[in-house]
């Protein structure tokens, strides 16, 4: 049941069985038999199926409210009776890139380091490459970077699934309608992330897939936050993860700007070296696809 619960409420929070599959690295068919079970146990429909999208019926509204309920009291019997045995060593170190330092795994490690205070942490911040640099060193034993490379050296496997979208000023007003096509990508003035960025990596695979050999590229930075506060005094247009500006369009710092019939998508991966095995990194790992909610 409680399986079954929490692929509920992904599904709910996504309103799309496939992204709610890639989310909890299962089949497609695997969600819907879930969902149907759970229909047919409690005898109600909990979504409205339309041709190209989902959503949930006035019954799946309330079905939610107790499944948040009932998956907290999981959680809290998990780390009274389960997770009080694991051990965890006194000092952990890894490397992530910026994008994941700045938005996404300060807030898992501080999670973390409520339900294990005896843990510190040193987290080296730097783009894909130079993490990864440092892992085939050995000067780290993990880090999560965007993208994955054909370096045979090095193992990765998938964490979280991101989005990167062309964003500007709130208050630029060139277009009106909130999209562009393709062509007009190729002339608006872009500022870029540095050569090594995995972010810079993704979006140029994007311009390879589309047959572009540039963008109109005016300043490049080094930093996510650099580009961002660079934005809020111009208008000129970046292409970011949506993870780095839900405060910026909760804000109105920002807008997001649709490129149309086109989407860049990313994998975030945790990686170390081929055949390295730790029990650390195992659990840690765990910790934060559990701690994580994506």
């Amino acid at each position: 049941m409680k399986t079954k619960l929490h692929i509920f409420k992904i599904v709910a929070k996504h309103l799309s069985f496939t992204k709610a599959a890639e989310q909890l690295f299962v089949s497609q068919p695997a969600v819907s038999k879930a969902i149907k079970n759970l229909e047919e146990e409690y005898k109600t429909t909990l979504f409205i199926r339309k041709r190209n999208s989902i959503e949930l019926t006035t019954e799946g509204k309330s079905f939610l409210l107790y499944t948040n309920k009932i998956l907290a009291i999981y959680s809290e019997m998990d780390e009274q009776f389960l997770h009080k045995k694991e051990r965890f060593p006194e000092f952990i170190s890894f490397g992530v890139s910026t994008t994941l330092s700045n938005y996404i795994i300060p807030k898992v490690i501080a999670k973390f380091r409520v339900q294990f205070p005896q843990t510190k942490f040193e987290i080296i911040s730097d783009n894909s490459a130079n993490i990864e640099e440092l892992i085939l060193n050995d000067e780290i034993d993990f880090g999560i970077t965007e993208g994955s490379v054909t370096n045979t050296k090095l193992h990765f496997e998938k964490f979280i699934k991101d989005e990167i979208v062309l964003v500007t000023n709130f208050n630029n007003n060139s277009f009106k309608k909130g999209n562009i096509d393709i062509e007009t990508l190729q002339k608006i003035p872009i500022i870029e992330r540095e050569k090594g960025s995995g972010t810079k990596d993704i979006i140029d695979s994007f311009l390879k897939d589309n047959n572009i050999k540039r963008l109109n590229s005016v300043v490049s930075l080094n930093s996510t936050e650099a580009i961002k506060n660079y934005l809020y005094h111009s208008d000129d247009y970046a292409l970011l993860s949506i993870n780095a500006i839900n405060n910026d369009l909760v804000n109105n710092k920002l807008k997001i700007i649709d490129i149309n019939s086109s989407g860049i998508e990313r994998w975030f991966y945790f990686v170390k070296r081929t055949g390295y095995q730790s029990s650390k990194i195992e659990y840690f790992e765990k910790f934060i696809r559990h701690s994580y909610n994506f």
